[in-house]
């Protein structure tokens, strides 16, 4: 059965989409724990991030590190913290999380509201600033 991150690569559920290229995908966390809290994925459903070819893992960190220096554009955090954790969804993925003087600490399985079209205007901008 198909992951809901597949399923959302596959357009089959919204989502608000940052980046996307022929093998990895990202998008903005449904629950996020601070402002453009952003999942990057592999197209390729595997469940654990360290199942994944060479190839694949490495070709994940890569675009995950161009999708951070986006939001740290974008965004202007103190920094953008990596987070690999794995555990509610059985597919490979990377927590891109921005890290703002304000609003920390920051722990995974808290999350704050943020609104839909807040959500839309900060992934446009994060895709508008890859595609620069």
């Amino acid at each position: 059965m198909a992951s809901i991150f597949s399923k959302i690569i596959a357009g089959e559920i919204p989502c608000h989409k940052v980046a996307e290229s022929s093998n990895y995908f990202a998008f903005l966390d449904i629950r996020p724990v601070s402002k453009g809290h952003t999942l990057v994925v592999p197209k390729n459903e595997v469940d654990y991030v360290f199942d994944l070819d060479n190839h694949t893992y490495l070709g994940l960190m890569e675009f995950a590190k161009k999708v951070a220096k986006a939001m740290d554009q974008v965004l202007k955090p103190i920094r953008v913290g990596m987070t690999v954790e794995g555990l509610e969804v059985p597919h490979a993925h990377v927590h891109l999380i921005p890290m703002y003087a304000e609003g920390g600490p920051f722990r995974l399985g808290r999350s704050i509201e943020l609104k839909s079209d807040e959500m839309r205007h900060i992934a446009e901008h994060i895709a508008k600033h890859l595609h620069q």
